[in-house]
């Protein structure tokens, strides 16, 4: 890891349904157990961008998908440098960070409506301010999480269907290809039971924390 001995910095990425907010949990319990100091937040934040962005997900606000991006974007960027709780400060303070989504996300999810380069320039100033000392992807497969959806809500938000997990799931794997000198990313197979998928997530930011 990096960050000059100070905080980590670890994103989780997926599809909806994917269990990400489940398995972060469940790392900050056992990050806990081992003495580390660990911050849980999430993308979109709980701010004012963040509320906006929420609005729009949920099919109450009708924007071009641009200005979703755009959105995005400036709720990272304010989610990265607030001063109430901002993750730059939070990583500075020496604290592990767990996000739940990150500018991976934006990049894969409205890379299928706009172009993909653009949506990572506009995210430039994010990766400037503090790139992930770890993405962790739990991949899984779109049908399954699609039938997790189903089962636990009525109303889809505005990415929530078949097609699009599909298609986000494509263009997760490509933008890995593409970042791959620049960012460090481990894959984990989430299909299988969630503790066999803790369990594997667990081993890979002990390898990468340097701890037990």
């Amino acid at each position: 890891m990096v960050n000059d001995n100070k905080g980590t910095f670890i994103v989780f990425e997926g599809i909806d349904g994917s269990g990400k907010s489940t398995q972060i949990k469940r790392l900050a319990e056992h990050l806990k157990v081992k003495n580390q100091d660990v911050y849980q937040t999430f993308e979109p934040s709980d701010g004012s961008v963040g509320a906006m962005v929420r609005q729009m997900l949920k099919g109450k606000l009708e924007v071009d998908q641009r200005t979703i991006a755009l959105l995005f974007a400036a709720d990272r960027t304010e989610h990265l440098v607030n001063k109430k709780n901002g993750i730059l400060s939070k990583v500075q303070n020496g604290q592990i960070v767990l996000c739940d989504r990150y500018y991976f996300s934006s990049y894969a999810y409205h890379g299928q409506y706009v172009d993909m380069d653009w949506v990572i320039g506009i995210n430039s100033i994010n990766a400037d301010i503090l790139k992930p000392d770890l993405h962790i992807f739990i991949d899984v497969d779109p049908e399954y999480c699609f039938k997790r959806l189903k089962i636990r809500q009525n109303d889809f938000e505005l990415y929530e269907k078949i097609e699009v997990l599909q298609k986000v799931r494509e263009l997760y794997f490509k933008i890995f290809d593409k970042l791959a000198k620049s960012e460090h990313v481990v894959i984990i197979d989430g299909n299988g039971d969630e503790d066999m998928v803790e369990e594997r997530i667990f081993k890979e930011v002990s390898l990468n924390l340097g701890i037990n």
